[in-house]
C-alpha cells in the first residue's frame, strides 16, 4: 500500500472548533478558531492563531485576554456561523441564541451553553504569516458541573464535544481507552 505525497499544509486533525470569546460582558464578541491546543502543563498554557484581518484580532491584542469555549456537537450550526460571519457587522450571540456569563479570572465572557470554558491571559504573540499566534496562560477553567462525578472526576466524554477535520465537523465518538491503559498493570483478583 503506497502513500500519496502532498506539499506541506494545514492537515493536522481533528482539532476542536473552539468558540473563542473576547471583549467584555458589555461589549463581547465570538469567533470560531480551529487552530488551538495545549502548549504546556506547568504553567498551563494554550494558544490560538488568528488572522489579523479578523474583527476579534484587535480586541484580543488590546485586552490581552480571551476564553476558549468548547462547543458540543449540538452546537455545530452556531459554531460554523460564528466562523463565517464578522462581529463587526452582526451580533453573533444574539443571532445564535448564545448566552454570555462572566469570566472569573478575565474580563472576557464565557458561553453558557459550552460545557468547558478556558479563561486565558495572553503572555506573548508571534506573527507567523497568515496568522498571529497568541500564547496564553490558562488562568481558570469553568466546567459544567453535570460532567463531574461524585469523586470529582471529569467525564467529558459525556459532553458530546464537536471536532473539526479538514473542512468538516464531527461528533466525538466512543471512548477507546484511558491515558496509560496500554502499560497499566492488571489488578489481581
Amino acid at each position: 500500500m503506497g502513500k500519496i505525497i502532498w506539499k506541506g499544509g494545514a492537515l493536522l486533525a481533528p482539532v476542536p472548533p473552539a468558540l473563542v470569546t473576547c471583549g467584555t460582558m458589555e461589549k463581547p464578541n465570538i469567533l470560531t478558531i480551529a487552530w488551538t491546543g495545549i502548549l504546556c502543563t506547568h504553567p498551563p498554557m494554550t494558544y490560538i492563531s488568528v488572522r489579523p484581518s479578523r474583527y476579534s484580532y484587535k480586541i484580543i491584542q488590546e485586552t490581552g485576554e480571551f476564553v476558549i469555549n468548547l462547543p458540543t456537537s449540538g452546537m455545530c450550526r452556531e459554531t460554523d456561523f460564528c466562523g463565517m460571519k464578522s462581529g463587526s457587522h452582526i451580533n453573533k450571540a444574539e443571532k445564535c441564541h448564545l448566552e454570555f456569563l462572566p469570566g472569573t479570572a478575565v474580563y472576557a465572557p464565557i458561553i453558557a451553553q459550552c460545557p468547558v470554558s478556558l479563561e486565558c491571559r495572553v503572555t506573548e504573540q508571534k506573527e507567523l504569516g497568515s496568522h498571529t499566534m497568541f500564547l496564553a496562560e490558562i488562568a481558570a477553567i469553568q466546567i459544567e458541573e453535570k460532567y463531574i462525578d461524585s469523586k470529582g472526576k471529569l467525564n467529558l466524554q459525556q459532553a458530546g464535544l464537536l471536532a473539526y477535520a479538514h473542512g468538516e465537523y464531527f461528533a466525538l465518538g466512543r471512548k477507546c481507552g484511558d491515558f496509560g491503559f496500554s502499560v497499566r498493570k492488571k489488578k489481581k483478583h
